[in-house]
């Protein structure tokens, strides 16, 4: 075998300390990219990652902002699904760029920043974003089982932690077993939304039309109001710490050529899939929007309203159950790359190695125990709004995600020749900026409209 590890370790001249035992140490640079093999044998040995990222763009969370935002608004609000899907590609490409040159997953690199203080509250911010991302896909997969099978919600909601065993079995036979897992369970999404996309019929000059940005999603409140929430539960905040962390699994040369051609591989990894995301979501709102805005129903923003009126609207028998099959294959990927969320940032922020086992029971009963408090004193009704709550949660957190991953690849000292460029680097800072905006403004309306 080549040897692999050749050249400098990583950059650290803007760093205060080495590196310390990396996230996931278990699978740490365990899958061999071959040095001397063609494009595709290597973009094959990259492929995976950005996959496990992917699933975080098309969980439930997002399920009701595409359902709402197509119901009503019909395919206008394509452009923003289109828009929000570019910004989270080049966050994404930051966010494994900073894993390959400095070695460091973005937790990694904010502890090494900042201050002990700072660096803990970052920590415990990240923590309640992460549960309530778990949080909405638990109820997503008991919705989804409850649909399917008539499994009562709160049975459904201990069901989903069953996950915990199956990360834990597949991270034991190697990293592959939890990507190709993973990657199952999104074309089973997509395959599912395929056939919905046939059936559905949808007026095909409309969705190229609705591609194309509108003045009006700015200046009508209520679509502006969707657009926003679309945006804000597209780019997972947690996401930004994983891919950091699991594109370090490839064990690629560690000079400036081998970490060159990772960078490069891993971005193409992450494009490809996060264009898929961009399919699933776009689906959503298309069959949303030929299903029931062309039918006069602009009320359709719940997913078991989704589900209800499906097949009688289409004709078409198998249509909701496709529908929420997706929905569980949905909720129970994003609650496995979940669970790796809350291993790395806990181990990155605070240095504290727990048995993986331990640490996907701790991030789990977070998520879980206000779902059952919830379901049990509410229902399904309590469900749906706990589902807003958590998008409001991650809104919340997601400005303190990117801009340090802004910053640190943005810094000379910390990235050296893999600095971004100026281009790259205005136009990060420019969506580092409107993300915060528009969350900001997302905020302030949701709070404002519980007021009254």
């Amino acid at each position: 075998m080549p040897k692999l590890d050749s050249g400098p370790m990583h950059t650290d001249a803007g760093f205060h300390s080495q590196p310390t035992l990396p996230s996931l140490s278990e699978v740490h640079r365990s899958l061999v990219v071959p040095s001397s093999a063609g494009f595709f044998r290597k973009l094959f040995a990259f492929a995976g990652p950005g996959f496990l990222v992917a699933v975080g763009y098309m969980d439930p969370g997002n399920w009701a902002t595409d359902l709402a935002g197509g119901s009503k608004y019909n395919y206008a609000l394509l452009s923003v699904i289109m828009i929000s899907n570019l910004m989270a590609i080049l966050l994404q490409a930051l966010s494994l760029k900073l894993g390959i040159v400095t070695g460091r997953d973005l937790a990694q690199a904010c502890r090494d920043h900042y201050s002990r203080p700072v660096s803990f509250l970052l920590w415990f911010i990240c923590e309640l974003a992460i549960a309530a991302c778990d949080l909405a896909e638990i109820i997503g997969s008991a919705i989804a089982l409850n649909l399917l099978f008539h499994i009562p919600l709160i049975a459904g909601v201990c069901i989903t932690a069953l996950d915990v065993l199956i990360v834990l079995f597949l991270q034991n036979k190697g990293f592959r077993y939890i990507e190709s897992l993973v990657i199952a369970l999104i074309f089973v999404i997509g395959g599912c939304f395929a056939w919905e996309l046939v059936v559905s019929r949808p007026d095909l000059l409309g969705i190229a039309k609705g591609f194309i940005p509108s003045a009006k999603i700015i200046t009508d409140p209520g679509m502006l109001y969707i657009a926003i929430g679309i945006l804000g539960a597209t780019v997972m905040p947690h996401n930004l710490y994983l891919h950091s962390s699991i594109v370090q699994t490839r064990r690629y040369e560690l000079n400036a050529a081998g970490k060159r051609e990772a960078i490069k591989f891993a971005t193409i990894d992450s494009t490809l899939a996060l264009m898929f995301a961009l399919f699933i979501n776009a689906a959503i709102l298309i069959v949303s929007a030929a299903t029931f805005y062309t039918r006069g129903r602009n009320d359709v923003a719940e997913i078991q309203d989704a589900y209800k009126l499906l097949s009688p609207l289409l004709g078409v028998t198998g249509a909701s159950t496709l529908f929420a099959l997706a929905l569980l294959a949905s909720g129970q990927n994003s609650t496995l790359t979940g669970t790796l969320a809350g291993q790395i940032v806990m181990e990155g922020f605070l240095n504290i190695r727990l048995r993986p086992w331990l640490r996907r029971l701790i991030t789990r009963g977070i998520a879980i125990i206000p779902a059952i408090i919830v379901t049990v004193i509410s229902g399904e009704k309590g469900t749906t709004n706990l589902l807003v709550l958590s998008q409001v949660v991650l809104s919340l957190q997601l400005s303190f995600a990117v801009f340090p991953l802004v910053m640190f690849t943005s810094n000379k000292l910390k990235m050296g020749e893999f600095v971004n460029g100026l281009t790259v680097k205005c136009l990060a800072w420019f969506v580092a900026v409107v993300i915060a905006s528009l969350n900001a403004w997302l905020l302030v309306q949701t709070f404002r409209s519980w007021l009254t």
